[in-house]
C-alpha cells in the first residue's frame, strides 16, 4: 500500500482473491454472538421507563434502518458504477456486491417492525392508534385522508414491495458478477450496464418512499419532500465508508494486497469527503426551508430536536458529523494514507448511526432519551445487528472471490492513478 505501481496480472485462482481464513473463521461467532447481543439490547430497552415496548421497538427500528441504509448505499454504488462504466472501482466493487446481498436478511430482520402494527395500538407508529387523531386535535377529515396511506395492510404491502425490488436488483447484479468470474464472458458487463438505468430509477423511487414510511411517519403529521434524499445522503456516505474499512481489513489479513492501492483509497477518501458535504447540504437545506417557512406542522419535527438532550445531539451532528470530518478528510495527504482513510471511515459510520438515532428516537417514549440504560441498549442492538450481518457477509464471501476477477476492466482498475 505504498505509492502505486501496477503489479503483474494474477491468475483468477490466486489466493489473494479469496477470503482470508482468519476472517472466514469469524463468521459463525459473529452470527451467533451478534444475534445474542441484538436481542439483549432489545430486552434491556424494554425496561427503560414506562414506555418500554415503544422504546424497545424504536431502538430496534433505529438499528434496522441504520443497517438497511448502508446495504442500500452499497446497492446504489454497484448500480452507479455500471451506469457510468467506471473502471477504477472494480477492485472494491465485490465488497459492495457482498454487502448489498445482505438486503435479504434485512428483509427478515424487518419483520418485527411490520409485525408491531398488529401487536397493539401505537406500539411503534403512533398512527396505528385509532384514537391518535382525536387525541391531538387533528380534524377528522384530515386524519381520515392521512390514514388512506398509513394503513397497516398497505404499509406492510409497500414494505414487502420495497424489499422485493431491492432483493431482485441485488441478486441480478451479484449473480451476474459471480457468473462472470466463472465464464469471463464480457457480454455480462454489457448486460449489467444496460439494466443499470432502470435499476437506478427503481432504487430512487423505492428508497424515497421507504424513508417516508419507516421514518417520517413516526411523526404522522410531519412531512418533507427532501426526507428521502436526506436518508439517502447518509446511506451513500456509509457505503463508501464501509468499502474503505473492508478493503483495509482484507488487505491487512492478506487479500488483494496488490490490487487495492493508494490510488483507490485516495478516490474513496474523495468520495467520503464529498458525501460529508452532500449530507450537510441536504440536512441544512431541509432545515432552512422548513424553519424559514414557519408552518407549525412542519417546524415541530425540528423544534422537538432542539430541546434538552436532543438539542445536544443536534450540535454533535453539526460539529462532529460535518465540521470535524470535513476538515479531517479535506487534505490530499490524508486521503493517500490508507490507515487514516479507514480511521475516518470508522468514525463516520459511528456518526451515521448518531444521525439515524436523531431521526428516530425523539419520536420514541414521548421524546425520552432513555438515559444511560437507553443508550447502552441502543448500542448493543445496533452492534449485534451489524455483527450478525457481517458474519453472514463473510459466509457469502467464503463461497466466492473478494474481487471481480474476470471483469474486463480489472486491469484498468489495478493500473488506475489519480491525476
Amino acid at each position: 500500500m505504498s505509492e502505486h505501481s501496477s503489479p503483474a496480472p494474477k491468475s483468477a485462482d490466486d489466493p489473494a482473491f479469496t477470503l482470508p481464513a482468519s476472517l472466514a473463521a469469524l463468521r459463525l461467532p459473529l452470527c451467533g454472538g451478534g444475534l445474542g447481543v441484538m436481542l439483549l439490547g432489545w430486552w434491556l430497552a424494554r425496561g427503560v421507563g414506562e414506555y418500554g415496548d415503544n422504546f424497545a421497538m424504536s431502538v430496534y427500528l433505529t438499528a434496522a434502518v441504520y443497517c438497511t441504509t448502508i446495504v442500500l448505499g452499497s446497492l446504489f454504488f454497484v448500480i452507479i458504477q455500471h451506469l457510468v462504466r467506471a473502471g477504477w472501482s472494480i477492485v472494491v466493487r465485490r465488497i459492495a456486491e457482498l454487502a448489498m446481498v445482505m438486503i435479504i436478511p434485512m428483509a427478515i430482520l424487518f419483520i418485527p417492525v411490520v409485525g408491531s402494527l398488529w401487536m397493539g395500538e401505537g406500539i411503534l407508529y403512533k398512527w396505528d392508534n385509532p384514537g391518535y387523531g382525536a387525541e391531538h386535535g387533528i380534524p377528522e377529515e384530515v386524519w381520515t385522508e392521512k390514514l388512506r396511506w398509513l394503513d397497516e395492510g398497505w404499509f406492510a404491502a409497500r414494505t414487502v414491495g420495497y424489499f422485493t425490488v431491492w432483493t431482485l436488483l441485488a441478486l441480478f447484479f451479484f449473480k451476474n458478477s459471480v457468473r462472470q468470474d466463472q465464464t469471463g464472458d464480457k457480454a455480462i458487463t454489457d448486460k449489467m450496464q444496460y439494466w443499470s438505468g432502470p435499476a437506478v430509477m427503481l432504487f430512487a423511487g423505492t428508497t424515497t418512499f421507504a424513508a417516508f414510511d419507516w421514518v417520517m411517519s413516526l411523526a404522522p403529521m410531519w412531512f418533507s419532500t427532501m426526507f428521502g434524499v436526506y436518508l439517502f445522503a447518509g446511506s451513500i456516505l456509509g457505503a463508501h465508508c464501509l468499502l474503505a474499512v473492508a478493503s483495509f481489513v482484507l488487505q491487512k489479513t492478506g487479500a488483494m494486497r496488490d490490487e487495492v492501492t493508494v490510488e483507490h483509497y485516495h478516490d474513496l477518501g474523495k468520495l467520503i469527503f464529498g458525501f460529508v458535504f452532500f449530507w450537510t447540504y441536504i440536512s441544512f437545506s431541509q432545515y432552512l426551508l422548513i424553519w424559514y417557512g414557519n408552518i407549525p406542522e412542519e417546524t415541530e419535527w425540528f423544534y422537538v430536536r432542539q430541546l434538552g438532550t436532543w438539542g445536544g445531539v443536534a450540535l454533535v451532528l453539526i460539529f462532529l458529523h460535518w465540521m470535524l470530518p470535513f476538515a479531517g478528510t479535506m487534505s490530499r495527504h490524508v486521503r493517500r494514507k490508507p490507515a487514516l482513510v479507514c480511521g475516518w471511515a470508522v468514525y463516520l459510520l459511528i456518526m451515521h448511526y448518531v444521525d439515524v438515532y436523531f431521526m428516530i428516537m425523539p419520536a420514541a417514549a414521548e421524546g425520552a432519551a432513555g438515559g444511560a440504560n437507553g443508550v447502552i441498549a441502543s448500542i448493543l442492538c445496533v452492534v449485534g445487528m451489524v455483527s450478525l450481518l457481517t458474519g453472514l457477509a463473510l459466509g457469502l464471501a467464503r463461497q466466492t472471490k473478494v474481487v471481480a476477477v474476470q471483469d474486463p476492466r480489472l486491469g484498468e482498475s489495478i493500473a488506475f492513478e489519480n491525476i
